[in-house]
């Protein structure tokens, strides 16, 4: 996910000094064997020159095209926090 939060900081003009993410992930096994079924992200980021508003608009459109989130196809949530 930080790969992809740098690509969209970087389409936006944006360069982070730093980008933290930490992915908690949830397993069941189902019927057809085991399977995560949601993954919850804890980001912290400081961005110089950039508002908590942009920052949130261009964190979620990370979420939502990151290779991995489309590869996992499952419930994925965030906590994305701008460290000034």
């Amino acid at each position: 996910f930080s790969m992809a939060l740098s690509a969209q900081l970087g389409t936006a003009g944006l360069v982070p000094d730093k980008i933290d993410t930490t992915a908690v992930v949830s397993f069941e096994k189902l019927e057809t064997g085991w399977t995560i079924t949601e993954s919850h992200l804890e980001v912290n980021a400081t961005i110089p020159g950039t508002s908590l508003e942009t920052f949130t608009k261009l964190a979620q459109e990370a979420k939502a095209n990151c290779p991995m989130s489309r590869l996992f196809n499952t419930t994925i949530t965030m906590d994305a926090k701008l460290v000034t």
